[in-house]
């Protein structure tokens, strides 16, 4: 049957209108996806057009680095301590050498058997640092030449620069890199510390920061003054932007940025007395191990390591300050290899690295002796008083003795100071120790004068890595006992501890929280868990010679351009007052001036100026577990108005104080105001009766002229008739005209 005309119509009515729906839709979807790439377009042409342009810009823009010289470090009359010098360094362009069929590496061989060196070596310098690429390798743009090497002789260069066809990509031209002039021989590796490259992390943390101060191919300071001072002493980089093609072909350059040379640091140590303090340290270590130890070892004395600090009581500048072992500073130059890096650290070498003067902790023994006489003073126990000195005492059980179980009956503390009477301090402490409380006391007076005195924090000396030592009381002792306690509990019952050693852990768990009387006697006398560092007991006996005064301790004195305009001055900044009164500190200061004349240091200070430069001066033996004695010598002296310098001598596994650390003190004290064996004052051989007063003066070019020197005798002492006048003229005839500071490597 055949289909009506009016549903055929419908059908292609309706199949019409589907196809004009789906045009529809069809045409939308265009229109959709036109606007949406116009949009974005336009987003990125317009609304991130700068960015991305400078993206583009910088693909094909190379960055060269120029090092900047970094600044010297001097002494206090302008003598370098760290300087550069020239070197030939011998460099390779990655670049150039690319361009090479072999990639070079004919090229790199030859230049190994120039050099001296394996050809393997010589390539491992010239590779790219990426991820899991070790040490060696080059840090910086590989646009830039790479150092092959630093120590070039004059051969070498001209063997490669006179046969330039044999040696393409590869330079040899003189730089600057980190010198150690050494004047007076001086050493100061811990103080002045040293360089290494940056790390990514450093890079990576910059650009978080939104800086640019460093660059991949700066040395940085890692330790010493070095690293405090860095950034005054690293100068800007110089940056040439060069364009290249996508081929990595230099085209031109885009802006060159001049490097800026860093500045200078001026410091308080003085280079002649920094050479004497480390020649007598030494002689102190020798000291030790010619002396037998009829103790408990019955050998001689290890003599393992030891420090000295000179400190200007009158602001807490360093002068001089030493550590050993030390080390040659110049291992860092051109990078540390793995085997020098390992002896540094070496235990079995004492591990040199260490500073003993601000990381070293050792106890004090009878030195601490003065906290814990301006603890009683303060504490109502009268200096005009006396205290029983038996050879021994017992408190809680236990015997403590006198050194060598001397007695001397009753004597005041200021003679106690004098002959180092421990037991005139147990007494004191163990009564102050009930009075608090014992065991359930919460403080010791001693212990709050210790940290009154600055023990047990660092003292906030200009360079980096310093420790505070180790003051218990109460509080610390719950803090670690709640630490450690599961562990002590678990060593008591272990059947794999001794049986000695479950004794004190088991007791340590029960309660080790507490400050026994035990614990109070020996703080008394700087034993038992009391730490401190030779630089903290410095700055203890400048306190007690200035009136009372803790500084921070400095060393840091001025920062200079490269051309001599000052940027800033360093002040010494006070830290605190002592707590206790004038009447104390005049106490202290005549009792530690007794113990130099009728105390344990008269034999050391035998035929000294006391009445022209009067010495306070207190010996220290210091005991500890499974080694030797520690020994301590601190003092301070000067003019008879007012002492100028604190001295303070440590040598571990030593012995006595007088016997090993006071004789070297003593000739530290020679050197400075220039007493000979008789205790004649020559003015002539006084090497620093004060410190100067002004900076070095340094000139546009570049020399330095030393800062003078304003007194040539001791204080209070007058000069012999025209020795003023000599020494002036002598010092003036001392410098070059050409006013170049240091000569041959030595200062003139």
């Amino acid at each position: 049957m055949m289909p009506s005309l009016t549903n055929a119509g419908r059908s292609r009515g309706d199949g019409a209108h589907g196809v004009r729906a789906r045009l529809i839709i069809l045409q939308v979807l265009v229109l959709s996806l036109v606007v949406t790439l116009f949009g974005r377009l336009w987003y990125l042409q317009i609304r991130q057009g700068e960015e991305f342009t400078k993206a583009a810009t910088s693909n094909n823009v190379r960055s060269v680095v120029t090092n900047a010289v970094r600044g010297s470090i001097l002494d206090d009359k302008g003598r370098p301590l760290v300087a550069n010098r020239t070197a030939l360094v011998v460099s390779a362009s990655r670049t150039e050498l690319l361009k090479m069929p072999d990639k070079g590496n004919a090229v790199l061989e030859r230049l190994a058997g120039v050099l001296g060196m394996p050809a393997e070596e010589v390539k491992l310098k010239v590779r790219l640092c990426e991820k899991n690429v070790p040490q060696p390798c080059w840090n910086g743009s590989p646009y830039q030449p790479i150092p092959v090497t630093q120590s070039a002789t004059t051969e070498q260069a001209l063997a490669i620069m006179e046969h330039r066809e044999d040696f393409p990509g590869i330079t040899a031209e003189p730089t600057a890199v980190r010198a150690y002039p050494m004047p007076e021989g001086v050493n100061a590796a811990h103080t002045l510390g040293y360089l290494s490259p940056v790390s990514d992390d450093e890079l990576a943390k910059q650009k978080e920061a939104g800086k640019d101060d460093l660059q991949r191919s700066d040395q940085v300071g890692r330790s010493g003054l070095e690293r405090t001072y860095d950034v005054d002493l690293r100068g800007k980089a110089g940056v040439t932007k060069l364009a290249v093609d996508n081929l990595g072909r230099v085209t031109g350059t885009v802006s060159e940025t001049p490097a800026s040379p860093g500045n200078h640091l001026v410091t308080s140590i003085d280079a002649r007395i920094q050479a004497v303090a480390e020649q007598q340290l030494l002689e102190a270590l020798q000291r030790a191990r010619n002396t037998f130890d009829a103790g408990n070892t019955k050998r001689n004395f290890a003599g393992d390591a030891g420090a000295v600090v000179v400190m200007d009581v009158k602001t807490g500048r360093v002068i001089a300050m030493a550590s050993a072992p030390s080390y040659d500073p110049n291992v860092w130059v051109g990078g540390i290899s793995k085997q020098n890096y390992e002896a540094l650290t070496s235990p079995k070498a004492g591990v040199p690295l260490m500073p003993r003067a601000t990381q070293g902790q050792f106890a004090p023994g009878s030195v601490f002796k003065v906290i814990s006489t301006s603890a009683a003073a303060a504490n109502g126990y009268s200096v005009k008083s006396n205290y029983g000195c038996p050879s021994s005492i017992t408190v809680g059980g236990i015997t403590f003795n006198n050194l060598e179980s001397a007695s001397h009956g009753d004597i005041s503390l200021a003679r106690a100071l004098e002959v180092s009477c421990n037991t005139v301090y147990y007494g004191l402490s163990y009564d102050m120790w009930l009075k608090q409380g014992g065991l359930k006391g919460k403080t010791h007076p001693m212990v709050d004068m210790a940290r009154a005195y600055g023990l047990g924090s660092p003292t906030g000396i200009d360079i980096p890595g310093e420790v505070g030592g180790r003051i218990v009381d109460q509080g610390v002792r719950r803090m670690e006992w709640e630490k450690n306690k599961d562990t002590w509990c678990k060593l008591s019952t272990d059947p794999k501890t001794p049986a000695a050693d479950k004794i004190v852990y088991h007791e340590n768990c029960l309660d080790g929280w507490q400050f026994r009387a035990g614990d109070a006697v020996n703080f008394a006398i700087g034993q038992g868990e009391t730490l401190v560092t030779p630089l903290q007991m410095a700055r203890v006996y400048a306190a007690i010679a200035n009136g009372g005064t803790l500084w921070e301790p400095t060393i840091g004195k001025a920062v200079v351009t490269a051309d001599g305009k000052l940027v800033r001055e360093i002040q010494p900044e006070v830290s605190n007052q002592l707590p206790i009164d004038k009447a104390t500190i005049s106490y202290l200061q005549n009792a530690l001036k007794g113990v130099s004349v009728n105390g344990t240091a008269a034999r050391v200070f035998a035929g000294w100026p006391q009445d022209k430069l009067p010495i306070g001066a207190k010996t220290g033996t210091g005991s500890v577990a499974n080694k030797q004695s520690t020994s301590w010598f601190a003092t301070y002296g000067g003019p008879a108005d007012g002492a100028q310098y604190a001295v303070v001598m440590m040598v571990s596994q030593g012995g006595t104080g007088s016997g090993t650390s006071g004789p070297s003190v003593r000739k530290i004290y020679d050197a400075l105001f220039g007493v000979d064996e008789k205790g004649n004052i020559d003015p002539a051989k006084a090497l620093l009766t004060a410190p100067p007063t002004v900076l070095p003066q340094i000139n546009p070019d570049g020399s330095v002229v030393p800062a003078a020197v304003y007194s040539f005798e001791a204080p209070g002492v007058p000069a012999p008739d025209g020795a003023r006048t000599a020494m002036a003229a002598a010092q003036t005839a001392a410098l070059p005209p050409e006013r170049v500071p240091y000569r041959g490597g030595r200062f003139v």
